[in-house]
């Protein structure tokens, strides 16, 4: 054989390859679902489903990585989304704030925003509360004590939503907190700590202790089916409406095959009967929201988030 057909044989087998790299289907090896947030929340529990689905659908290892921020939020553990390759093996499981706050407060790798969503799948049971001793019963009963005696907040990160509907609904009913504290799990520990005396969590974070402490209010737009008698902050100054979900985003580049092949998985495990089960016990909204739908939710709550950001600023 000569040297010019062995270099066109070796070229015609280099390129066969390459096209076979090309045209590899999608997924072809491990997928990574990062929550930033310690496990155990639903968020953390709905991304797991979510990946067990995926690797037995797909056949290709699934896991979630837990990336929590120290205190500092969910930024941390969305800025390795935004730094991975965006070709669908790294995939957010993100809160509200992600695609609303952390281009507001500077993160280069977060802004502009580089994600775009999959789509959303679960409104929380967050819920401002405090330890079985407080003096006072519910938030008019708080706000009353306020007004003699310093309270501490502690709360998932000063940037975040659900911190800034808390101070803002305080400061509307006429009261500061004297200071606060930033964790990144805010569980019945934290209360029976005496670190703190109120929080905004998720119910799911002190479900083991719901009987035992003093649930004061709820964020969000609707009251959680398990705590019926507990009013809204929205209720309570209607200024205040907010949303606070969860939902999985990639990178913009990400291609379209990768997207529809996550998105079946989540929207199968959104309709399942253990999803269900799930909302029934912690009274959790979950659904299947399609990435038009989010992102227009995501244009809304950035409106509401603006809003309340000028009352804090009076």
């Amino acid at each position: 054989m000569s040297n010019f057909v062995k270099s066109v044989t070796a070229m015609a087998l280099a390129m066969t390859a390459a096209a076979g790299v090309a045209q590899a289907e999608y997924p072809e090896k491990p997928v990574e679902f990062v929550v930033p947030w310690p496990p155990g929340d639903l968020e953390d529990v709905l991304t797991r489903m979510i990946a067990d689905k995926f690797q037995e659908t797909y056949g290709v290892p699934a896991a979630v990585v837990n990336k929590p921020g120290g205190g500092g939020g969910p930024f941390p553990g969305a800025v390795s989304v935004a730094t991975a390759p965006a070709d669908g093996y790294t995939v957010g499981s993100f809160v509200t704030d992600v695609s609303i706050g952390g281009p507001k407060i500077g993160i280069p790798e977060l802004s502009p925003n580089p994600f775009e969503p999959l789509g959303i799948f679960l409104t929380y049971p967050f819920v401002i509360a405090a330890g079985s001793n407080a003096p006072y019963d519910d938030w008019n009963g708080m706000v009353e004590y306020a007004k003699e005696n310093d309270l501490v907040l502690g709360h998932f990160g000063d940037r975040l939503p659900p911190t800034k509907v808390t101070i803002a609904a305080a400061q509307e009913s006429g009261v500061e907190f004297a200071s606060s504290a930033a964790f990144d799990a805010l569980d019945c520990n934290t209360l029976a700590s005496g670190d703190v005396d109120v929080i905004n969590t998720t119910l799911q974070q002190i479900m083991p202790c719901v009987n035992d402490v003093k649930i004061l209010a709820s964020i969000g737009r609707e009251r959680i089916g398990i705590t019926p008698d507990v009013p809204t902050v929205q209720e309570i100054h209607p200024d205040l409406s907010l949303s606070l979900w969860n939902g999985l985003f990639v990178a913009a580049d990400v291609p379209q095959d990768a997207r529809d092949k996550i998105i079946a998985v989540a929207q199968e495990v959104m309709a399942s009967p253990e999803a269900a089960k799930l909302a029934e016990d912690t009274g959790a909204l979950i659904y299947w929201q399609n990435a038009e739908e989010a992102t227009a939710q995501i244009a809304a709550d950035t409106e509401a988030t603006t809003r309340i950001e000028d009352l804090l600023a009076k």
